[in-house]
């Protein structure tokens, strides 16, 4: 029953919105919109953003996001969140989960109606390296203590980036992925994948799809809790006969992907790098890495 009134809302509000006739036929060309597995690849001027948040607000979905600010890495907290206010699912029911080791230094944000922000302690380390290596172990336990009671999807972005313009409901999906921006452009030969075949992250030349960053990812609870929980195993399994995956939580990411395909992938406009110059493809950029100095903030305390 409640379904059923749930859909001829959205098909009541949909029917009502005036907007120009979508075509089969005339589009972007001079970039892929969807992937060889038929999933979605967003860019700016693939979706109609007014359309798509018409579907999605009569069902009252609730988005999670979980950033990890430790260490010295609570400097970019503030810009993250204010800029998140901004443009990240906008008007909609947005829960931050704020994982620290600096809870007295965490900001006051004021954040609008249906946006709340929790702080969740947690143990400080002086590499980077260890706090990417529990982030998956981290997600995975939120899932299970906190997110099933009260959330719909979940974003897992890093803090140390800020966003520009709409990040809203054409990014979701079952299991979602960002390609990364440094590597779009290559053969995959160039991917930093992890080569070693000793490694659980192992993706061997001439395999793989895209590369995605470990900075940012998300969808449906299940699907991601299934991505950590994997991850975090490997990890532990890695670590166990004393290996460390190239690229850490990235590079196990990137395993689990190239078997596991993503249902919808996000373009580079999703997580760009303050330092590059944006290529022409790139009409807009939503979310991107800080520039920063590094031996400023690492080690990390």
């Amino acid at each position: 029953m409640v379904l059923t009134v749930l859909t001829a809302l959205t098909n009541c509000l949909c029917f009502s919105l005036k907007y120009s006739q979508p075509s089969i036929v005339k589009g972007r060309t001079d970039v892929v919109a969807v992937t060889p597995w038929l999933a979605p690849i967003v860019w700016e001027g693939t979706f109609n953003p007014v359309l798509l948040d018409s579907i999605y607000k009569p069902k009252k979905i609730s988005i999670a996001v979980t950033v990890f600010a430790v260490g010295k890495y609570i400097m970019f907290l503030k810009n993250f969140l204010e800029t998140a206010e901004q443009h990240f699912f906008v008007g909609f029911n947005v829960h931050v989960y704020v994982f620290t080791d600096r809870p007295k230094e965490v900001p006051e944000v004021k954040m609008a109606d249906g946006r709340q922000l929790t702080v969740r302690l947690v143990p400080s380390s002086k590499r980077w390296q260890e706090i990417s290596a529990r982030r998956m172990e981290l997600i995975q336990k939120l899932i299970d203590e906190q997110l099933r009671k009260n959330s719909d999807y979940i974003f897992c972005l890093d803090v140390d980036s800020k966003f520009h313009d709409r990040w809203g409901t054409e990014s979701l999906g079952g299991l979602v992925a960002v390609i990364h921006p440094g590597y779009y452009l290559d053969n995959r030969s160039k991917f930093p994948y992890e080569r070693r075949s000793a490694s659980k992250a192992y993706v061997a030349d001439g395999e793989g799809d895209f590369y995605y960053c470990g900075g940012a990812f998300g969808g449906i609870l299940e699907e991601v809790y299934l991505l950590a929980s994997t991850c975090r195993f490997n990890f532990e399994e890695d670590a166990k006969n004393g290996i460390e995956a190239a690229w850490q939580e990235e590079s196990h990411l990137n395993r689990y992907m190239w078997i596991n395909k993503p249902s919808k992938v996000l373009s580079p406009e999703y997580l760009w790098q303050d330092f590059k110059a944006r290529n022409p493809e790139v009409k807009t950029i939503r979310f991107s890495g800080v520039i920063k100095n590094y031996a400023d903030i690492r080690p990390n305390v």
